[in-house]
């Protein structure tokens, strides 16, 4: 998804090299360790996306 949107890897907060595949759980944790650690702020614009088994997938942007 961040190539498609040419999202410079910098900006792309990724938790599978301390967690491995958590599924479902992928998005809610990387939302709570980027808020917690200020990635995203008040006012910023966030891209949610996951992919599952199946080849399904969600997308969602999120003013937070």
């Amino acid at each position: 998804m961040a190539k498609k949107l040419k999202v410079p890897a910098e900006k792309v907060y990724m938790t599978i090299e301390r967690f491995g595949n958590i599924s479902s759980a992928t998005v809610p944790i990387a939302l709570d360790e980027a808020v917690r650690d200020g990635t995203i702020a008040a006012g910023k614009r966030v891209v949610l996306t996951a992919f599952g088994g199946g080849l399904t997938w969600g997308s969602s942007l999120v003013q937070w």
